[in-house]
């Protein structure tokens, strides 16, 4: 291959071209001038495909790295509730993952480690500000830490759909496609590349768990694996059988360890099964490729193409470490194989896009078009029956004149409310809220309307998250979230937190 290179780059012209020189020059300035514009179109879809390009390398969008205090991470988290945990293992991993929403509305992943990790809270941090000056359009960035007393947490973009392990190992729907494993490979690479570029070569156990797709379903690499993982003194959670060689005899991680984990990933998007590389290798070797190859993608790729992807894994899983790529090489070679360039992740994996419309409930529908006569209707005609099993507390108040007293507003709140006597409903609700003796999700859904009909969306705002506090998987909650955060003009949010809320009132109906 070279060699044609050469050939092609130094191939001596036939004697006697005039190169198109006419008598008027003219023709030949204009081929020049479109030979020019080819070059700087070429260059700039490579430089669109490799990642360094200003435009798409650094995530400017983002907010400055911070310090975040556990208040804030449990009200974002509602009180760190299971049906957040997004992590694999949920509650049994020994690093829990939540998903949260902090006051203004930007959706965040909340790493919180078990309480043996990083006992030392300055090593944490200085960690944790190194990872979080990292921006970059192909990484789950890191947004902030926090470090209270025992608690060790991490701050992160939340990324909507899933790992790649989801996708690969556990489809549903489909199989992915060739194309879409081909960007997977790149995206990753280029991550690799920005983060041996900003000297944070280092990366630990990448798997495909640490491959993350965004909300138009483009793959980014999780920025967890940037940091040291704790002091436990493991950087590998996964098979040994999967663990570079090197690992095992020095128990260091180089850049050339991530390489090998790169080749495991390519081995994972080639097989579409967590291949162990020994095995992998033997099949390579033995010329065995059918049985490597994913049956699912067949007619999808040309033999050309499968061959210098499993050469490229051979490479990232060479047992001496010097002969392992490094992320540039693997960009520079991943970049002429990709497919179907024009065609959105979201179309590729087939998964609705963010900015498309989904089939809503009819609640749902009536948030979209903000129509608070219908909400109504279909809050009232629901009652209390969704308070069931929320989060209640009575006590011994509840024999007492204060517990009959704060019951009376609420009998008062309610038939106000049924008669659409907003303004009183909401005063009298407020008065059973400050009372303190019964938490109900319902009575601060309902207040959120009242204030909605009045014109005060904030107040709105704030009752829906309480709502969702004392509910997390309530789709009520995210549902009036939604219509207030559209009165306060921040659409986009809106548009997010009704896309929540349908997505927890299906999985509510599938129950």
């Amino acid at each position: 291959m070279g060699c044609e290179v050469s050939k092609f780059c130094c191939g001596s012209e036939p004697s006697g071209s005039n190169h198109g020189v006419t008598s008027s020059g003219k023709p030949l300035i204009q081929l020049i001038h479109m030979i020019l514009l080819l070059l700087f179109l070429t260059l700039d879809l490579i430089l669109l495909l490799s990642g360094v390009d200003d435009r798409i390398g650094e995530g400017n969008d983002l907010p400055q790295f911070r310090e975040f205090s556990i208040e804030t991470l449990r009200k974002a988290t509602s009180g760190f509730a299971t049906e957040n945990i997004v992590s694999e293992h949920g509650e049994k991993a020994p690093n829990v993952v939540y998903k949260g929403k902090l006051d203004n509305q930007r959706r965040i992943a909340v790493k919180r480690f078990n309480r043996k990790a990083w006992p030392d809270s300055r090593q944490f941090l200085e960690e944790a500000k190194a990872v979080g000056q990292l921006r970059n359009y192909r990484m789950a960035n890191l947004l902030g830490c926090c470090y209270e007393g025992e608690e060790r947490l991490l701050v992160a973009e939340f990324m909507p759909n899933e790992t790649l392990a989801k996708h690969l190992f556990h489809w549903e729907s489909q199989p992915m496609k060739w194309a879409m494993r081909l960007r997977v490979a790149l995206h990753i690479a280029q991550a690799l590349e920005y983060c041996t570029a900003k000297g944070r070569a280092l990366y630990h156990d990448l798997n495909a768990y640490r491959v993350l797709f965004d909300d138009d379903s483009n793959p980014r690499l999780s920025c967890f694996g940037l940091m040291k993982n704790s002091r436990d003194g493991k950087s590998y959670s996964t098979n040994l059988a999967f663990t570079p060689p090197e690992y095992l005899r020095t128990g260091r991680v180089t850049p050339e360890s991530v390489m090998y984990s790169y080749g495991t990933l390519l081995l994972d998007l080639l097989s579409g099964k967590h291949i162990p590389p020994s095995h992998a290798l033997d099949l390579i070797r033995d010329r065995n490729i059918q049985m490597l190859m994913d049956s699912c993608l067949e007619g999808q790729f040309s033999s050309s193409d499968g061959t210098e992807l499993i050469r490229l894994a051979s490479r990232c899983l060479q047992d001496e470490p010097r002969e392992r790529p490094n992320p540039k090489s693997l960009v520079t070679a991943m970049i002429p194989l990709q497919k179907d360039l024009e065609t959105p992740s979201h179309q590729l994996m087939g998964i609705p896009s963010s900015a498309s419309t989904t089939p809503l409930s009819p609640l749902g529908e009536a948030c979209l078009r903000t129509d608070l006569t219908a909400i109504h209707e279909i809050l009232e005609k629901l009652g209390y029956k969704d308070d069931e099993g929320a989060a209640t507390e009575l006590s011994f108040q509840m024999w007492t004149n204060q517990m009959q007293d704060s019951l009376n507003f609420k009998k008062k709140g309610d038939a106000a409310f049924r008669h659409k006597d907003f303004a009183n409903a909401a005063e009298c609700y407020s008065q059973f809220i400050e009372g303190g003796t019964m938490v109900s999700p319902t009575v601060y859904a309902r207040r959120s309307l009242c204030y909605l009909m009045n014109d005060m969306p904030q107040e709105a705002l704030n009752d829906a998250m309480q709502a969702q506090v004392i509910s997390p998987a309530w789709h009520i909650a995210s549902y009036l979230q939604a219509v207030a955060l559209s009165a306060l003009g921040q659409e986009n949010e809106a548009h997010a937190a009704l896309k929540d809320g349908s997505m927890l009132e299906s999985k509510r109906n599938a129950l």
